[in-house]
């Protein structure tokens, strides 16, 4: 098992800094760097020119796009590199609305979706009427969590209500994307902030039957949980997997109609091209992820099974998510009289990185989308991500340390003891 480099001594308790906010941004995996330094020197050149360093860069491109294709179980030719995993899907949900516009543009999608999904799919295309849009707005605003009936408008998203660990409801689904008007249907493969596994080979088969493509969101779960081929257009994140920042993937079947919103390039896709070096960490990284998965899968579940019992135990905290159907490395738990961002400066100066799938930030003042369509407690969050390299003892340390953080941020704010 691979360590990472230890950081600053916890000026608490003099122990390493242990990084789990490793959800969609990884510690970096050894080899990505590895390949990545290998690839600044061997595909430095523009892929697209003709001398013998374009020549190389290109083999580099085109052997990474090869390797993920075959870790996704697609062809070569049906996956396409992009900047970053958000530019991958606002691309796939705004090209295939404006492929299938004579069949509507609608989109069906879980109200635990990414923000990226929502907002492209409530977003005008181009062409459309601002009066169109405008009443698309006003259906929009009906509210999240449940399936929103009405016209076929532009821009419209049905959002379909979650139980109380995430999951879609699937017959509202299925329901959903079976009516009139629906132009793509977008169900994630596992949630990323509570980790629970959606019934994505269920939505599939009805969405096939209905002629409708299903974009699946695998960017929290590519690396970590088997993700089959029940999809028509696939998103993924190299970053979750531990390879360096600056490359999203994207996978289309030849059957998916489409067409761009943006203009024409030599790249349909993704104009301007991607990183070479870092299309090819992914690659890299990606085999070598899959490769041990299984194993990691194990370990990671048992070091996760130790962090739900411990946040189980701190009076007034709940954990969320399914304990059972769910990502191998993801925990998450909410405290009551808790404000997410002190716990997650209590948690810092203690010598762990956590993330905050909830907690109110300075700029927004707004909870997670995700806990509120779940209808679980919102503030007092904590999102734990581990990494490959955390270890038992990391684990052991975060959960003596929590009940004492979460006791002192209540304190501070006056409401220990209730």
């Amino acid at each position: 098992m691979t360590e990472t480099t230890p950081g600053p001594a916890s000026p608490e308790d003099g122990g390493r800094r242990v990084h789990l906010d490793n959800a969609g941004a990884a510690v970096l995996h050894p080899l990505a760097r590895q390949a990545y330094l290998q690839a600044l020197d061997d595909g430095w050149a523009d892929p697209r020119r003709l001398h013998s360093e374009g020549r190389r860069a290109r083999r580099l491109l085109d052997a990474a796009r090869e390797s993920i294709a075959a870790g996704l179980g697609a062809r070569t030719e049906d996956v396409h590199l992009a900047p970053s995993h958000t530019a991958v899907l606002h691309a796939a949900v705004s090209a295939v609305r404006s492929g299938r516009r004579r069949a509507g543009d609608r989109v069906v999608a879980s109200a635990v979706e990414r923000a990226a999904v929502l907002n492209a799919a409530a977003a005008p295309l181009p062409g459309v009427s601002p009066a169109t849009e405008a009443r698309a707005a006003d259906g929009r605003s009906a509210g999240a969590g449940c399936v929103e009936a009405g016209t076929v408008e532009a821009g419209a998203v049905e959002k379909v209500r979650v139980d109380a660990t995430g999951r879609v409801d699937l017959p509202a689904f299925v329901a959903a994307l079976t009516s009139p008007g629906v132009a793509l249907a977008a169900l994630q493969h596992a949630n990323g902030e509570v980790g629970t596994l959606q019934p994505v080979a269920e939505a599939a088969e009805a969405a096939r039957a209905a002629g409708v493509p299903l974009l699946v969101d695998a960017g929290a779960s590519l690396g970590h949980s088997p993700v089959d081929g029940a999809w028509d257009v696939l998103a993924a994140d190299p970053a979750d997997w531990g390879s360096v920042p600056g490359v999203g993937v994207l996978a289309v079947r030849p059957r998916v109609r489409w067409r761009a919103t943006w203009p024409e390039d030599a790249d349909p896709w993704f104009p301007g091209g991607v990183s070479v070096p870092a299309a090819f960490a992914a690659a890299v990284t990606l085999e070598a992820t899959l490769a041990d998965r299984a194993a990691q899968d194990a370990r990671r579940r048992e070091l996760v099974d130790r962090i739900r019992g411990a946040a189980a135990s701190v009076p007034d905290t709940e954990v969320v998510g399914d304990p059972d159907a769910r990502l191998p490395h993801v925990v998450t738990f909410s405290c009551l009289y808790v404000d997410g961002e002190a716990l997650v400066g209590e948690l810092d100066r203690a010598g762990f990185a956590v993330g905050s799938g909830s907690a109110c930030t300075a700029s927004t003042l707004e909870p997670s989308h995700v806990l509120a369509a779940m209808g679980v407690l919102t503030h007092g969050n904590v999102r734990i991500a581990l990494d490959r390299s955390t270890t038992s003892q990391d684990v052991e340390r975060f959960c003596a340390v929590l009940p004492g953080a979460v006791a002192r941020v209540r304190s501070a704010l006056g409401v220990e003891g209730l």
